[in-house]
């Protein structure tokens, strides 16, 4: 269940955050999800928002053709 959850929280953070100006940019946008995601779930959301801004900040190296 715990991989369900983080899966989904990345990829809900790499589409909404995808497509925002810069890293500091995408990285906010992804912690918010990522800590609002974990506190839906009732998980740790220090741990969701730190893994919200990692995948926000590097959304863009991983998926370029979602950033244009």
């Amino acid at each position: 269940m715990r991989i369900i959850t983080l899966s989904a929280a990345l990829a809900a953070t790499l589409g909404l955050a995808a497509c925002e100006g810069t890293d500091l940019e995408r990285g906010v946008i992804g912690a918010g999800i990522g800590a609002a995601g974990a506190a839906a779930t009732g998980r740790s959301v220090a741990a969701g928002a730190a893994i919200g801004g990692t995948a926000g900040v590097v959304c863009d190296d991983v998926t370029p053709e979602l950033c244009r």
